[in-house]
């Protein structure tokens, strides 16, 4: 079932808001998601939290400069994710560009896993680092940071994850989100940390005179793989994240951006000096994530520290090959996993653990999250791992804490799981292949135990209705203008309609003109609803955003509809 909600909003603060000259549309959109008054509005670097609020940025710091100072090897690892991969590219560029001696190892997701763990500090061994650096990982890596000490290895860990009950005994870690840390913002992406990092470490080489006025590095310019690696990881768009990503954008759509950005757009058919958040979410940050889930993601970290423009066309060319056959991959996987719930009463069950032998380890996070958005309610998808092993991968829904539900699962019956890590809406976990039966029956027992019956009506969440004068160019271009993302979701509007023209087009979208159902003006809006072939009543009220539409010159507003209901 899916029950359709307004948006509550403070009256007093869209008053305020439309008083400093914002639209009224806008100003209400913004009062519902605690914008109170313009100077929250305020994306410039000055507004940045100062990375001395970071606990022990500074620390570390420290010990970056003087391995500089002492030409130490440094090694990034990073994760096989878009956060891992722009993190790992954002400490490569700032470090090389201060002075250090530096290289980065990313894991093969399938050989290796995910984190420091002993087999990759082995690994990493090999090139004989005299420090590690994690980006994006390292708060769980107990075991690994250990192995790196006893081989006389120092670990300096940066992540943004929740840490477990035993921390790792590294040199230095940075985390907003570990104990003891006041950062004001806990959302920071594993890139956005390391970033802070680097900030730090410019403002301790220039406190040593290191620069002169000409050579000292300008970190506004990977401002744009900060973004994409922040709206990629799907961390909530709090203040000093908005500002972040809106600062990056502002370099793409300048022309400032990395060359890999500005190729992978134009490969996705995406105009980068018109670039927005759910242009680095649903083209750039895919295709770069592609490379992590089928093959290794050290093209995708090639292609973001290269600035040879030849060298990166060649391998975003090859990226984007890559996401057509993850997205044929993902396909198949969703028809197998469709055709395995018609045995399954999903109705009245509270999570779904599903599993195919031949599925792709890689592609199982975005099984999950289909699957999810489907049937709302959380979902496990697994894909078989090494040694009797499944990997899975989880994503989950309002009212269930996917990291905290495993670490129940955990403690209830320690042999079911090897080992998990993760986040509120998103988790992995590896178990026993015989162990997955009774690993469903304890998932779906906590599942239970945590959320109600209510818990599994999907909800969407709209911004009211818009008038018909409302619905134009000027007010969808002051939407467009807004930075929209996790956490501060962009606007949706419901009203009731008259469908007029309706016809199906590149054979699986419905293309349709509209007329509202209240407006006697006879005005006919444009309208596109994806992924739906069949035909519409003649009235219903839709759920849709509203977006500018530019095709052969002319400028209008077009509805993307996103959800239907028959009218009487």
């Amino acid at each position: 079932m899916v029950n359709i909600v307004e948006r509550a909003f403070d009256i007093g603060a869209a008053n305020n808001l439309a008083s400093s000259g914002l639209p009224n549309i806008l100003a209400r959109v913004l009062a519902a998601r605690g914008i109170r008054e313009t100077a929250q509005l305020d994306v410039t670097l000055a507004r940045l939290i100062p990375p001395e609020r970071l606990t022990n940025a500074n620390a570390m710091a420290v010990l970056l400069a003087d391995a500089i100072a002492k030409q130490k090897t440094l090694l990034v690892v990073g994760d096989y994710d878009c956060d891992g991969a722009t993190a790992t590219a954002v400490a490569m560029r700032a470090l090389k560009c201060m002075g250090a001696k530096v290289d980065y190892l990313v894991p093969n997701r399938f050989e290796y896993g995910y984190g420091l763990t002993p087999e990759i500090v082995m690994l990493a061994a090999q090139q004989n680092p005299d420090i590690i650096i994690t980006v994006d990982n390292g708060i769980a890596s107990v075991e690994g940071v250990a192995k790196a000490n006893a081989l006389g290895i120092k670990v300096l860990v940066t992540d943004h994850h929740l840490p477990g009950d035993e921390t790792p005994a590294a040199s230095c870690m940075v985390n907003p989100n570990q104990r003891g840390c006041d950062f004001p913002s806990k959302n920071l992406a594993g890139v956005g940390v390391i970033f802070y990092v680097m900030l730090a470490l410019r403002a301790e080489l220039r406190t040593r005179g290191a620069f002169t006025e000409s050579s000292e590095p300008n970190l506004t310019e990977l401002l744009d793989i900060v973004a994409l690696g922040t709206v990629a990881d799907l961390v909530k768009l709090d203040e000093n994240n908005r500002i972040l990503v809106e600062q990056g954008l502002r370099r793409i759509r300048a022309g400032k951006g990395c060359a890999a950005i500005r190729a992978l757009m134009k490969l996705a058919g995406r105009d980068p000096t018109k670039a927005n958040a759910q242009d680095l979410g649903f083209s750039v940050g895919p295709r770069l994530n592609a490379a992590g889930r089928l093959d290794d993601m050290s093209l995708g970290i090639a292609c973001l520290i290269s600035d040879d423009e030849a060298a990166v066309q060649t391998m975003a060319q090859r990226l984007h090959a890559m996401n057509l056959e993850r997205r044929s991959i993902e396909a198949d996987m969703q028809e197998a996993a469709n055709i395995a719930l018609l045995d399954v009463d999903v109705k009245d069950r509270f999570s779904l653990s599903i599993f195919e032998p031949d599925w792709h380890q890689g592609v199982i996070g975005i099984l999950a999250s289909r699957v999810k958005e489907q049937y709302h309610r959380p979902v496990i998808a697994f894909a078989r791992g090494n040694d009797g092993t499944l990997k899975g991968s989880g994503r989950s829904i309002n009212g269930l804490h996917l990291r905290d539900a495993l670490d129940l699962v955990s403690k209830r019956h320690p042999e079911l799981i090897l080992k998990f890590g993760g986040h509120a809406m998103a988790a992995g976990l590896t178990i026993p292949e015989k162990g997955l039966e009774k690993f469903r029956q304890v998932f779906e027992e906590v599942s239970a135990s945590l959320l109600t019956p209510a818990d599994l009506d999907a909800v969407i969440e709209t911004d009211g209705s818009l008038g018909a004068h409302e619905v134009d160019w000027h007010v969808a271009l002051a939407l467009d203008h807004q930075v929209w993302g996790q956490g501060f979701p962009p606007p949706l509007f419901g009203d009731a309609f008259i469908v007029k023209l309706q016809k199906v087009v590149g054979d699986r979208h419905l293309k349709l003109s509209l007329q509202k159902l209240d407006d006697d003006s006879g005005r006919l809006i444009d309208a596109i609803y994806f992924q739906q072939q069949d035909f519409l009543p003649q009235k219903v009220h839709v759920v849709y955003a509203l977006q500018t539409n530019e095709f052969n010159g002319r400028q209008q507003v077009q509805l993307n509809i996103r959800h239907c209901v028959p009218l009487e």
